[in-house]
């Protein structure tokens, strides 16, 4: 062990060894044994991964979004490359609740990493029925709220509205015990009357944030390229803004932020540590690069006895200090 101080001068004892390293993190009532998570949509329901993700090693994954009933999504083509990202318009293509208890479920227990299911209602009253089925369900960690999906219609409506998003979070946590993660949108003006409303209502965290409305055009075509026109845009492209608002919200929301934009390295990790969030969502980089999350767990512990810290928990929101 050495010596280092903290930014409050005080003495902090530094584990000479990197593996000493504390990586875990609680978030309200969630705890996690570090903050990489997958995001939903990017890891399918596990299964898609196959051997290349070792379960063992990840904070948890957001298995793909449900919904009440099956979906079939949008018209393709659905996903577009673009430079530094990628727009999709998936349209929340799933097999619906019964399905994702009777199948998904089933195998996602048996991965040792948090579950955390992404559900997605067309109504006040479906988000509190997709609540209610999934209550009772063991081996869930928490439920995150899609209150936000771009590219389906009507689905950033109820992360726009704070009275809207109140009543649906609030019925959620009225049906069901497990703490309750709000997925926000960016295509808004200001989120801070959102994330105080959540919060109100019970909600746990949030999640900063959902993909940005973009398209793209096929310009000798003379028409949209996606079959539903407009997506969501995600990748490193849009990392610095979604950086400027968890760093802005962080220092007055009420409650801890996940931040999901962008994060496919450890310098973006602890960029986002720094800046206020509690833990980060893994999405695009996935695709790309399907070993990124157990990189950056591999890296974390070296990067905190860097800065002098000897736990995570140290790290979160230091910038702000």
């Amino acid at each position: 062990m050495f010596d280092s101080t903290n930014n409050n001068g005080e003495a902090n004892s530094i584990p000479n060894n990197p593996e000493s390293i504390d990586l875990r993190v609680r978030i309200g009532s969630i705890s996690l044994r570090n903050p990489v998570l997958l995001a939903s949509g990017t890891a399918g329901y596990a299964r898609e991964f196959g051997s290349l993700m070792n379960w063992d090693k990840i904070g948890g994954i957001v298995p793909k979004t449900i919904t009440v009933l099956p979906r079939k999504g949008n018209p393709p083509p659905r996903t577009v490359e673009t430079p530094c990202g990628l727009l999709n318009s998936i349209g929340l293509d799933n097999d619906g609740i019964d399905y994702f208890i009777s199948s998904y479920l089933p195998e996602l227990r048996k991965i040792n990493t948090a579950i955390i299911p992404n559900v997605a209602g067309k109504s006040l009253e479906e988000f509190g029925e997709l609540a209610s089925r999934l209550a009772h369900e063991p081996g869930i960690t928490a439920l995150e709220l899609n209150l936000s999906c771009p590219n389906v219609s009507g689905g950033i409506d109820f992360a726009i509205d704070p009275l809207l998003a109140k009543k649906i979070v609030n019925l959620c946590t009225s049906k069901c015990s497990h703490p309750i993660i709000a997925k926000l949108t960016p295509n808004i003006t200001d989120l801070l009357p959102i994330i105080q409303s959540v919060a109100e209502a019970g909600a746990t965290a949030v999640s900063i944030a959902n993909t940005f409305l973009g398209m793209a055009i096929d310009w000798r075509k003379r028409k949209p390229i996606l079959g539903n026109q407009l997506g969501g845009l995600s990748g490193p492209a849009i990392k610095p803004i979604v950086l400027r608002m968890v760093w802005q919200m962080s220092k007055v929301s009420p409650i801890p932020i996940i931040a999901v934009g962008g994060i496919g390295t450890l310098d973006d990790v602890m960029e986002f540590l720094v800046a206020g969030a509690s833990a980060v969502q893994i999405g695009t980089a996935n695709f790309y690069n399907p070993s990124a999350a157990t990189k950056i767990v591999d890296e974390l512990p070296k990067a905190i006895q860097e800065l002098g810290y000897s736990s995570l928990r140290e790290v979160i929101g230091v910038g702000h200090q």
